[in-house]
């Protein structure tokens, strides 16, 4: 008797080729990363790779500049906003990672087959406006680098970045394993660096402690440092980037073998973010140590007022030896060029996924390279050092702000069973996730009142100046809220192409992603190329 056809663990019920002489993904041969059939720990390092790419957005410039003036204004005060934005980061990082994995699609795709066209443009529009964000500390942050290693000036450093759409040309056609491996190289520089660092500036280890476990907004300007924090710790493009990249693998597609890569994807993740984790505690730690010494003089108390990533290399200088700030120097390029790499990628996805708009590797990188270097290169010729030090810390606000417009839509989809079936996220997940996600949502509502409030009781506007402005404020606050109130209360609409079926199936069906695993963007196909 003929044994019956094995079905699939996921089975497509309709063809939705967006092209009617497009190929089926799971038809085309090509070079990936392939997960062994077998139950073994040994799988763990076929998984190793996207949580390091992930992890440099957590220890990009514009964190180093955000922990350099949290320990310099506020000793070791913040640094539980570290614990809890890792933590938090742990867990909305591995939503990202299942989502991928058990639907075969990433987010940006998600979002465009689920919102109508208006909200998935302007989706779109703010998830670009984040990658600009996050792109220009990594350009000001690699200027720094060069103008303490090389004495090159700020504006100049600022144009020579734009060469490193080079060295990321040259990195892909090696594909995503090696690309892997070279940033994991760069993150553990960083991390000898600043543990060397920390080596030097010997901090009290109990007053560490108590600030890792003590929350505390002591200050005016902690509520401002702590949002910053945030929005350098949990960056929306990371979760498009993080459901992106682990499409790269091919797994089995059985209940065991996904549960296995979403079980050894978080395990990865959060090696790589226990990396960073260290490396921002190691800053904030250094730079408390450092402004708080009793044997400053009244020019480095100066600098520790006024603390950005230039000023800390000359701080560092003097107080702990040159060699001091050229480890810090050189981690500071190492995590500038290395964020340049992660951030065209996740631009690349965004756009991809959002507009299925595909552009060539080297021209979406000059497009965001341009965006970011423009504003950087104005505010540093006019504002110079510390105009591009202030530049960062708007980046990262921005950031922080338009973090709900990604992770919404996030808690969403993996809440949704329609689209992620027996993986939809536990209710101690969902609610979890919901209770990170409106505390961020409500620490930013908090903040934008307070400095409306602020500016216009300090402002030297007429009566109807301020009325007028009181109001804009008050609209953009209600566009704001409103925009939320739309994701959170819309219910989902479509369900994933992909469907999954009850555990009792296990046969093994791969869907990879060509696209994701040579790090490239699909381009459009016809019959004469299978």
């Amino acid at each position: 008797m003929a044994a019956p056809p094995a079905q699939p663990q996921f089975m497509t019920t309709i063809d939705r080729r967006t092209h009617p002489d497009e190929s089926r993904i799971d038809e085309i041969e090509y070079d990936q990363i392939i997960v062994p059939d077998n139950k073994s720990w040994k799988n763990l390092f076929a998984y190793v790779g996207p949580g390091f790419l992930v992890c440099i957005a957590y220890i990009d410039p514009g964190n180093f500049q955000t922990d350099l003036q949290a320990g310099a204004q506020y000793k070791y005060g913040l640094l539980w906003i570290i614990l809890l934005a890792s933590c938090a980061a742990l867990i909305i990082q591995s939503l990202a990672a299942n989502l991928g994995v058990v639907t075969g699609k990433h987010l940006a795709e998600h979002c465009r087959k689920e919102y109508p066209r208006v909200p998935n443009f302007i989706l779109w529009f703010l998830a670009e406006i984040a990658i600009v964000a996050c792109d220009i500390p990594e350009v000001i942050g690699t200027a720094f680098a060069l103008n303490m290693l090389f004495n090159i000036p700020l504006w100049c450093g600022v144009l020579i970045t734009g060469l490193s759409t080079l060295v990321l040309l040259l990195l892909q056609q090696y594909g995503v394993r090696k690309l892997e491996i070279f940033i994991a190289f760069l993150v553990l520089t960083i991390a000898g660096c600043f543990f060397a660092e920390l080596g030097y500036a010997k901090p009290n280890s109990s007053e560490v402690l108590e600030g890792l476990f003590v929350p505390q907004l002591k200050g005016p300007g902690a509520t401002k440092l702590a949002i910053s924090l945030l929005g350098a710790m949990v960056m929306p493009h990371n979760l498009f980037l993080h459901s992106a990249l682990v499409l790269s693998r091919k797994i089995p597609r059985s209940v065991s073998g996904i549960k296995e890569a979403c079980r050894f994807y978080m395990i990865e993740s959060g090696f790589a973010l226990l990396v960073a984790f260290f490396i921002n505690v190691s800053v904030i730690s250094v730079s408390g140590a450092v402004c708080n010494s009793p044997n400053l003089n009244s020019k480095e108390l100066e600098s520790c007022e006024n603390l950005d990533l230039n000023e800390a290399s000359f701080l560092l200088k003097n107080v702990l030896g040159s060699w001091s700030s050229k480890l810090f120097a050189i981690a500071l390029l190492a995590s500038g060029q290395s964020s340049t790499i992660t951030g065209t990628y996740a631009g690349q996805y965004v756009m991809q996924g959002f507009l299925d708009l595909r552009l060539k590797p080297w021209i979406r990188n000059f497009l965001t390279r341009c965006l970011a270097i423009v504003p950087s290169l104005i505010v540093a010729i006019i504002g110079g050092a510390s105009g591009a030090g202030n530049l960062i810390i708007v980046a990262s606000m921005i950031l922080s702000f338009e973090l709900p417009f990604a992770l919404i839509p996030l808690l969403k989809f993996t809440s949704c069973k329609t689209k992620m079936g027996l993986y939809a996220n536990s209710f101690s997940i969902a609610a979890t996730t919901w209770i990170i996600s409106f505390l961020i949502m409500g620490i930013n509502i908090y903040y934008l009142a307070e400095k409306l409030v602020t500016s216009l009781r300090h402002s030297k506007l007429s009566i109807v100046g301020i009325v007028f402005c009181g109001l804009l404020g008050f609209l953009a606050m209600l566009v704001y809220l409103a925009s939320i109130a739309y994701l959170v209360i819309r219910k989902n609409q479509e369900g994933s192409h992909l469907i999954a079926l009850s555990d009792r199936q296990e046969e093994n069906v791969t869907l990879p992603r060509h696209d994701i695993a040579n790090m490239q963007l699909p381009q459009t196909r016809t019959s004469d190329h299978l």
